[in-house]
């Protein structure tokens, strides 16, 4: 029978803590890999490429407040801290950093950071406080954990681009390493969120990822009007009961600006709210 194996991973809460490790790494590649937890295959093909090409690797789970609107999804956010440790284990992580709210927020905390211009479309226009707290979080995290390089998947293209200028403009010197999204065998797009769906809603789901590969089909034919992609992939998204779309957009994949014609390298985006879970997902297509 074959020995799973596994490593121990450091968990500490503390800031001074986690710099200390930090230091302790120094003439050693440190990759970082931020996430709000609920793990899954998508989290750990970030880790997997970390792993891969860093010397050690660290993993944040925050549940960034500030990143969440009124009415939003904050308090039914998925939590399974004991699942996250058995899978970073196994998969080898050096530490695990799980501070709590007061240790990122202490009291009289009044610092934010923006992002402006590309935090405007897609997510940005239904989420005005989204991508604030996505910059403010992040920045202060890469402060403390003072890494080499970062990872962040393309699922969520919109808060990759944020960052990517963030390190830019700021001069921060970190790689920022971009990794592909990952879906489930039937196609919907891996989510934290997903765990939040029945199995009717799930299923549901699905109209996303199918009205993605609808669209590159049509351009594949030769079909390239934005107005005429986006009914189509409404069209299907509608199809299915109980649907809210809160966007689509057919866009230049850097600045986001909404496109009328797909021409050269083009990002479709949707976000779609069904039953309790807000679901975004994306492709890149070129005419």
């Amino acid at each position: 029978m074959a020995t799973e194996l596994r490593q121990q991973v450091r968990m500490v809460s503390s800031i001074d803590e986690m710099r200390e490790i930090s230091k302790s790494f120094h003439g050693s590649t440190l990759g970082f890999v931020p996430t709000m937890g609920s793990l899954h295959d998508g989290h750990m093909s970030l880790v997997k490429q970390s792993l891969k090409i860093c010397d050690h690797t660290v993993v944040s789970i925050f549940v960034n407040p500030r990143q969440f609107g009124p009415n939003e999804d904050l308090d039914v956010y998925p939590h399974d801290l004991e699942g996250d440790i058995e899978k970073l284990e196994l998969a080898c992580v050096d530490v695990l950093f799980h501070p709590n709210r007061e240790t990122i927020y202490p009291r009289g905390f009044k610092t934010h950071v923006q992002v402006d211009e590309i935090t405007q479309h897609l997510c940005g226009n239904s989420r005005p406080e989204l991508f604030k707290g996505v910059a403010t979080v992040v920045l202060k995290l890469f402060n403390i954990v003072h890494p080499q390089h970062v990872f962040f998947g393309e699922k969520d293209w919109q808060q990759l681009a944020v960052i990517e200028t963030l390190v830019r403009d700021l001069n921060l010197d970190i790689c920022v390493n971009r990794v592909p999204l990952v879906r489930e065998p039937d196609g919907l797009a891996m989510s934290s969120r997903n765990r939040n769906l029945s199995p009717e809603e799930r299923t549901k789901a699905l109209s996303l990822s199918k009205s993605l590969q609808s669209a590159k089909d049509q351009i594949l034919q030769g079909i390239t009007s934005a107005s005429q992609l986006r009914e189509s992939i409404k069209k299907i998204i509608f199809a299915e009961s109980g649907t809210q779309i809160d966007y689509i957009s057919i866009c230049d994949p850097t600045s986001l600006q909404e496109k009328e014609e797909v021409k050269g390298r083009t990002l479709i985006a949707l976000a779609v709210k069904i039953g309790p879970a807000r679901l975004i997902d994306n492709c890149i297509v070129e005419d």
